[in-house]
């Protein structure tokens, strides 16, 4: 509630019924846009997973999935899935899909832990996907080509958008621009990693922040991630790791760096057995998903999420991530978003 930012003289762009049929023709025109950029076909997705497998997202590493236990199934529990990071290479390797395409999935979420704020909810929607790559792909140029694409889609979904609903003016840059998250500290000493993020994103519009999870120079991290999807261990060159990252673009609604995107090149069996270790967490070698990764029976691949509701939301100029999605948010966050002009769905 701290954390709610409250935007000088803010009045929503849209009515609640354009809203509406914007939130439909970004989603539409982006998820085409997306998957004939990287060759994605469409699949469908859970909502939740078995426990004790090692499917689900582990996030921070923090974070307690929703569970429930399942009568018809001997009171087995399941998990209402944090993302689908994992299972989707699960399902690349059943599919049978070849190196060069992949997958994507509408996934929603709960995220019981989350800090609610102006772009954070309890219910989480995103494009999961996820594409098979060869071992020469495992690379830098390509992570950086891949980037590109997406946001090449996301330049494209702009112009859709603000082309029908002429009140929208563009504000993304034409070019994304590539910063390691070891020379983010050292350009910016002394800040917070949100803080880096804001200065970076406010001086090129949009940035990639490249080897998220790995500890850099000061012994930190930039932020967190788990061991077990992304590669943020790989040595690059330079003394830089890290085949992973971050999108993120400069919001002038808001004033503030704003995520649109969390993906990266995943790790190999060499690189999980070596996040495992960095993490303290061997003893996942021996579950399902670990398993099958290091016995060579999953793909190399490259993946990640894209939030829709967050898309959406900075698309169509909102402040607040409820006027987009249906969610649940305190009772005084409520009154001082309506007194503010902010109308939460």
């Amino acid at each position: 509630m701290s954390k709610l930012i409250i935007p000088s003289g803010y009045s929503a762009l849209l009515s609640k019924r354009e809203t509406e049929k914007a939130i439909k023709l970004v989603k539409d025109f982006f998820q085409l846009n997306l998957s004939t950029e990287l060759r994605l076909s469409r699949v469908t997705a859970p909502l939740f997973v078995l426990s004790g497998l090692g499917i689900n997202d582990d996030l921070n590493g923090v974070e307690h999935p929703v569970s429930f236990s399942i009568r018809d199934m001997d009171g087995k529990r399941a998990e209402i899935v944090h993302s689908l990071a994992k299972w989707k290479r699960l399902t690349l390797a059943s599919l049978g899909v070849k190196p060069g395409y992949g997958i994507y999935t509408d996934m929603n979420a709960v995220r019981a832990d989350e800090e609610l704020d102006n772009i954070h909810s309890l219910y989480v929607d995103q494009w999961d996907w996820e594409a098979v790559i060869t071992k020469d792909q495992r690379t830098i140029p390509f992570l950086k080509d891949t980037v590109r694409r997406i946001y090449s889609a996301i330049l494209r979904t702009e112009f859709v958008a603000c082309d029908a609903f002429p009140q929208l003016e563009p504000f993304l840059p034409k070019e994304i621009t590539f910063i390691h998250s070891e020379d983010l500290l050292r350009m910016y000493p002394g800040k917070t990693p949100k803080e880096r993020e804001d200065l970076a994103a406010r001086e090129h519009g949009a940035v990639f922040i490249i080897g998220i999870g790995g500890k850099l120079a000061d012994g930190t991290v930039h932020d967190g991630r788990a061991p077990d999807y992304d590669d943020w261990s790989t040595p690059t060159g330079e003394g830089r790791c890290g085949l992973n990252g971050d999108i993120l673009v400069w919001y002038p609604v808001l004033g503030r760096a704003f995520e649109l995107s969390s993906m990266g090149i995943r790790v190999d069996a060499a690189a999980l057995r070596r996040q495992l270790e960095i993490a303290g967490k061997r003893e996942r070698e021996s579950l399902y998903f670990h398993k099958r990764l290091l016995d060579g029976e999953l793909p190399l691949s490259i993946g990640g999420g894209i939030g829709q509701s967050r898309l959406c939301m900075m698309m169509l100029h909102k402040a607040h991530i409820g006027e987009i999605q249906a969610s649940i948010w305190p009772e005084a966050m409520r009154e001082q978003c309506r007194k503010a002009g902010i109308d939460l769905i």
